[in-house]
C-alpha cells in the first residue's frame, strides 16, 4: 500500500512553522514573543479551520493572522519593545539615496517594469519579493514590513518605536530603494543581447 495521503490540516500548519517565526522575529526582535505569536496564530488557525475554507493559499491565511498577532504583541510590550540599533545609514546625507542630480534629472533611468499589477500575480516574483525583504537591513526591513504588510500608519509606528517621522521616513524610503534595485537586479533586469 502506498503512502501519498495528503498532509492533514494540523501538519500544514506545522509546515508553516519555519516561515512564520521568520515573519514575526523580525517584526518583534524578541524571540519569546515570536513564538507567541506564531503559537497564538497556530492556536486561532486550529480552533477556527473552517474559515481557511481554501479561499487563498494556506500561508497568505496565516500570514494574515500573524500580522494581527504581531500588532497586539507590540502594543502589549510597546514598554518593552527592543530599541532599534542604529547603523552608518543614519548619519548619511538622505540625499544621496534619492538618485537624483543636482539639476533635478535621475541619475539612472528606472528600468521598465512592464505591467506590475499583472507581475503580482505571479508566484516567482512574490519569492522574489520576499528574499529581497530578507536582504534589507534589520532596521529597514522592520519598519518597511510594519508599514506595508502590517499596514500599521507611520503615527503608530513612530509611537511604538520612539521615531520621529523624519527618521522613519527616511528609512523607509531607503528599503523601497533598496527593494527596487534587487527587484531590478533579479527580476526586472531585461536579458542582455549580445
Amino acid at each position: 500500500m502506498s503512502d501519498t495521503t495528503p498532509p492533514s490540516f494540523e501538519q500544514q500548519l506545522l509546515g508553516q512553522r519555519d516561515y512564520l517565526l521568520r515573519f514575526a522575529r523580525l517584526q518583534l526582535r524578541n524571540e519569546t514573543w515570536a513564538e507567541d505569536a506564531v503559537s497564538e496564530t497556530v492556536l486561532a488557525a486550529l480552533a477556527k479551520p473552517q474559515s481557511f475554507a481554501n479561499r487563498s493559499q494556506l500561508k497568505t491565511w496565516l500570514v494574515g493572522i500573524l500580522k494581527h498577532k504581531v500588532i497586539d504583541a507590540l502594543r502589549q510590550h510597546s514598554r518593552e519593545v527592543c530599541g532599534l540599533e542604529s547603523s552608518e545609514d543614519d548619519d548619511a546625507d538622505p540625499l544621496e539615496y534619492l538618485g537624483f542630480k543636482a539639476d533635478g534629472h535621475f541619475q539612472q533611468q528606472p528600468a521598465d517594469w512592464g505591467n506590475p499589477e499583472q507581475q503580482l500575480s505571479s508566484r516567482q516574483f512574490l519569492e522574489v519579493l520576499d528574499v529581497c525583504a530578507k536582504k534589507l537591513p534589520a532596521v529597514q526591513g522592520r519598519l518597511f514590513l510594519m508599514r506595508e504588510w502590517l499596514e500599521l500608519s507611520s503615527e503608530e509606528i513612530c509611537k511604538e518605536l520612539s521615531l520621529t517621522p523624519t527618521n522613519l521616513y527616511v528609512q523607509l524610503h531607503r528599503a523601497r530603494l533598496r527593494l527596487r534595485e534587487c527587484l531590478e537586479l533579479n527580476w526586472f533586469a531585461q536579458p542582455k543581447t549580445t
